[in-house]
């Protein structure tokens, strides 16, 4: 990779209105295409989204892995080529300016796989809820515990070559996303890295953490592929 590397964003969102604007003003100009991918949105996501400069791609079946995927099935189909995809989601809670420190290992050491980690001493106050952190260190534990990973979160904030993420083949459609991208990147043996984020309390109120059945189906999924791929030969 090199400092000419063709980079873009997809951002999962559902009804995200209010943030969206933010989050699209504050990536670095590095980026190629910023691709919004509104999940069924009923608000003025799609609307806010376009008029702040980005491509948006519309996916009406619920679910943050359907967006990803609905993203990524965009990308393919350009003429252009890619080589790094960075995902962050719409809500403003990560610092889209510090783009450029996440995708740095990739460019400058050929990393294949970076994370953005909310430690706790860049996280603003309230930002996480208890179930997130307790849910992120039993998942990064079980991790450890079966493949020796020294992932320590499971952020949303990261970024990948995009062979590497064709290479994983990619198909959870909910909350188990981001760890079925990192258990596939720890059973293909790729190079990845933990950057330190700034992590604040997001606009509007989550759809996963903020409600008690979000929660628990966000664990389950998790818990789910940390143990199908901890067993499998």
């Amino acid at each position: 990779m090199n400092q000419d590397s063709i980079i873009r964003v997809i951002i999962p969102a559902f009804n995200e209105a209010a943030s969206i604007p933010l989050v699209i003003k504050d990536i670095p100009s590095v980026v190629k295409e910023i691709i919004v991918c509104s999940n069924n949105s009923n608000d003025a996501t799609v609307v806010n989204a376009r008029k702040a400069g980005a491509t948006v791609v519309e996916e009406p079946t619920p679910g943050y892995g359907n967006a990803c995927l609905k993203g990524m099935e965009y990308i393919a189909s350009l003429n252009e080529g890619t080589d790094i995809i960075v995902f962050l989601d719409g809500d403003y809670s990560d610092y889209p300016q510090q783009l450029t420190e996440l995708v740095a290992p990739i460019i400058e050491k050929d990393i294949d796989f970076v994370i953005g980690a909310r430690v706790k001493h860049l996280r603003e106050a309230g930002s996480m809820t208890a179930p997130q952190i307790f849910g992120n260190w039993l998942a990064t534990s079980l991790m450890k515990l079966f493949f020796g990973s020294r992932f320590t979160d499971l952020g949303p904030f990261r970024a990948i070559k995009y062979d590497k993420l064709l290479e994983l083949e990619m198909e959870d459609r909910t909350y188990g996303w981001t760890v079925e991208m990192q258990l596939k990147a720890l059973k293909k043996n790729f190079s990845y890295q933990e950057i330190p984020m700034k992590y604040r309390n997001r606009i509007g109120v989550s759809k996963v953490s903020g409600t008690v059945k979000g929660a628990i189906f966000a664990g389950v999924k998790i818990l789910t592929w940390i143990f199908k791929y901890g067993f499998k030969k």
